[in-house]
């Protein structure tokens, strides 16, 4: 089950953020996993129905493949994306097929181009973004996201402010919940190449998200006492 998936573009990269909800004490953590490397260079993530979002990633996979067998080179990421959501679009306009139930969010680093981040809708269209959320709680993280003055901060700043929304909206949406973040990036640190942010940094950007929670905490208590 999942809730939020939020991505962040920078000056230098981007980080893709997922707060995976954990519905049973007897799950197997890491399985299930809502973000995925689709070739080298580029990466994803997915909010909605797994089985139909496994059906594009697979898609985008195959995509990528052929392109790089016919060409010689990687697929840039807006022509992906576009092959991607022609496949999506035509599953909206036959009685015999449904829509997709989910959105996906495509990410890669280009030395020359810099960071791009583009989101597809069941519908089949694609937007390019700075910052994008999808998910239950994408609008108060949407919310979040547009404070965030996205051109001048690096990548490792933006794994911290990713985390920080993630743990905000379960916050609000499901405290009583226990969840698992899944964080990875891709950009001039990994160079250009889809990675897991690394255990240090990760577990340095969960407990800045703990701590600013835990100031906005006692901050409302001070104020409801005085």
């Amino acid at each position: 089950m999942i809730r939020t998936v939020v991505a962040l573009k920078g000056k230098d990269g981007v980080v893709l953020a997922v707060e995976k909800i954990v519905t049973s004490k007897l799950y197997e953590p890491g399985t299930n996993k809502r973000i995925f490397k689709i070739d080298q260079h580029i990466t994803a993530a997915v909010a909605g129905l797994l089985a139909d979002a496994r059906t594009i990633i697979d898609r985008a996979r195959d995509e990528a493949r052929d392109y790089r067998s016919q060409y010689g080179i990687p697929i840039p990421l807006e022509h992906l994306k576009n092959r991607v959501a022609l496949y999506m679009h035509a599953y909206t306009l036959y009685s015999a097929l449904r829509p997709f139930g989910c959105s996906v969010l495509f990410a890669a680093y280009d030395p020359l181009d810099g960071p791009k981040l583009f989101c597809l809708d069941p519908s089949g269209i694609s937007w390019g973004y700075k910052g994008c959320a999808i998910g239950k709680a994408k609008q108060a993280a949407k919310t979040e996201l547009e404070k965030i003055k996205f051109a001048e901060m690096n990548v490792r700043s933006l794994i911290k402010e990713a985390s920080r929304i993630i743990y905000m909206v379960h916050d609000k949406e499901g405290k009583d919940k226990q969840f698992e973040l899944e964080m990875a990036w891709i950009g001039e640190e990994t160079k250009g190449l889809h990675q897991w942010v690394p255990k240090p940094i990760f577990d340095d950007a969960v407990s800045h998200a703990v701590n600013v929670l835990k100031q906005q905490s006692d901050s409302d208590e001070e104020e409801t006492t005085s």
